[in-house]
């Protein structure tokens, strides 16, 4: 499938911009940038019911949340979401858009969580904080209006890494169960070896040389990158895990292991939907203001949210 014709204008004029890529400056640089451009792309996201921002205690310090709420009423079903941005950039505010569309759309509680960055705070911390929060939010269903029994769990790229892996932690410690995964073209094995990181990683916005420098401030040197806490794709057994749905993206140099992660799960007997956006680049779920198929790709993740809460 060729690029989609948005995607190649806004490729385009960022081109013509003079615009350096995000691993030529800071971590700190690059984070004040992102959440700048996210801005300019995110569109006029619908307005949930309320917006509040709480504390999680996580076992290495606190942890923002914002929690977005559909409406006034208890015992609602809730996704639990993980922004991506290379474990190094993303914030709350560069994908509130995501969340502000689930919520309305799905007429769920999302709890988006301000993980840990790098290179301040290196692998495994963005792991600790999602287990954390996630485990924080199932204890304290009720004060927050949420459905303990209907708890979701998602996030794009890093974030999608972040719920594969949460997802594992919580099969190996049977508590809690997650009735669904939310995976948005996630990282799944970091050694970069799959063919679609040399045959889109330039000129698409996630470069090689991006890659690149997200992990080296993600990891240490003696990190075992294979580990499945690392690269969720290479845990030993996926049965068990909850339903899942993908999103990946045909110019994405992640999209190879977003497949095979696909795969493994359904050879595990895990029910999986993979929703392949041939005409996209990774990361176009923020864009929704540049992007149709953003819209789109939002839309559906409310729409398969909202089939597996009714089943609950």
């Amino acid at each position: 499938m060729t690029l989609d014709p948005q995607a190649e204008i806004l490729l385009e004029s960022i081109k013509e911009s003079g615009a350096r890529p995000f691993n030529a400056y800071s971590a700190q640089e690059a984070r004040k940038i992102y959440d700048q451009a996210s801005e300019l792309v995110r569109g006029t996201p619908p307005e949930p019911f309320s917006i509040e921002e709480i504390v999680i205690p996580g076992s290495d310090g606190p942890i923002l949340a914002w929690i977005y709420k559909p409406s006034a009423d208890s015992n609602l079903p809730t996704l639990i979401y993980y922004h991506g941005g290379g474990y190094t950039i993303g914030s709350l505010k560069s994908h509130d858009c995501v969340c502000r569309g689930i919520c309305v759309e799905a007429q769920c509680i999302v709890i988006s969580i301000d993980y840990r960055l790098a290179p301040e705070h290196k692998y495994p911390a963005a792991v600790q904080d999602a287990w954390d929060a996630a485990k924080w939010v199932v204890e304290h269903a009720h004060t927050l209006s949420v459905d303990p029994k209907n708890i979701a769990i998602g996030g794009d790229s890093a974030g999608g890494n972040l719920t594969a892996v949460v997802s594992l932690l919580a099969k190996a410690a049977k508590n809690p169960r997650f009735v669904f995964q939310l995976l948005i073209y996630p990282c799944t094995d970091m050694t970069c070896s799959f063919e679609s990181h040399k045959k889109f990683g330039e000129g698409y916005r996630l470069t090689n040389e991006l890659i690149d420098w997200f992990y080296d401030h993600y990891f240490s040197q003696n990190d075992d990158i294979t580990h499945w806490k690392a690269s969720p794709l290479n845990a030993k057994d996926f049965s068990d895990l909850p339903p899942a749905f993908m999103i990946s993206a045909g110019y994405d140099p992640l999209q190879d292991e977003n497949k095979a992660y696909a795969e493994k799960l359904k050879n595990a007997g895990v029910a999986i939907k993979h929703s392949h956006y041939g005409g996209m680049i990774h990361g176009f779920l923020t864009m929704p203001g540049k992007i149709d198929k953003a819209k789109e790709g939002i839309s559906e993740c409310a729409s398969e949210l909202k089939i597996i809460f009714k089943k609950e």
